[in-house]
């Protein structure tokens, strides 16, 4: 993908670019979902240049969650059809920074938003894989299936504007 349309920078790829001294470092720490059962743990936090901000943490998912996403896709094909199979070895996800709130005394972020079943159904990566605005929106909408409208809208200058990208 040509530097010039990517969206998203590993925060240790930036030189100059830091987590603010008054914000957590929540790099290593567990993501519990809204049904209080761990996601995994946060592996990266990924960054816009044009926003000079963090807008996701990059989750390597627990076991777990690998082993419930595998039985979405066991289904027979008329109890729903699915758009992707995520495959052997991509065990990372996105979660946009808004949906989450931090428990600095326990060292856990929790996301009140999303279960355990949504996250088994987002589409993964392999650690280190090139994420691009398509991958962006792929978990956009399994995130928020009632937001999806107009693919146009998610695309824009101002798609880091929205509030699930704002802590």
């Amino acid at each position: 993908m040509p530097e010039n349309n990517k969206n998203l920078y590993y925060l240790d790829d930036l030189s100059g670019y830091k987590v603010a001294s008054n914000d957590s470092d929540v790099r290593g720490w567990e993501i519990i979902d809204a049904d209080n059962r761990t996601v995994g743990k946060v592996d990266g936090l990924l960054a816009n240049k044009e926003t000079k901000r963090v807008i996701y943490l990059d989750i390597e998912v627990d076991k777990s969650l690998i082993e419930d996403g595998h039985e979405v896709y066991n289904k027979s094909a008329n109890e729903g059809v699915h758009e992707f199979v995520n495959k052997e070895g991509e065990n990372h996800l996105i979660i946009p920074i808004g949906l989450v709130r931090l428990d600095d005394e326990n060292e856990k972020v929790l996301t009140d938003e999303i279960n355990h079943d949504t996250f088994a159904k987002t589409k993964r990566f392999i650690k280190g894989a090139k994420l691009d605005r398509n991958y962006e929106l792929t978990v956009y909408k399994n995130y928020f299936p009632e937001k999806g409208g107009n693919e146009d809208d998610l695309k824009d200058d101002k798609f880091y504007d929205r509030q699930e990208f704002n802590r």
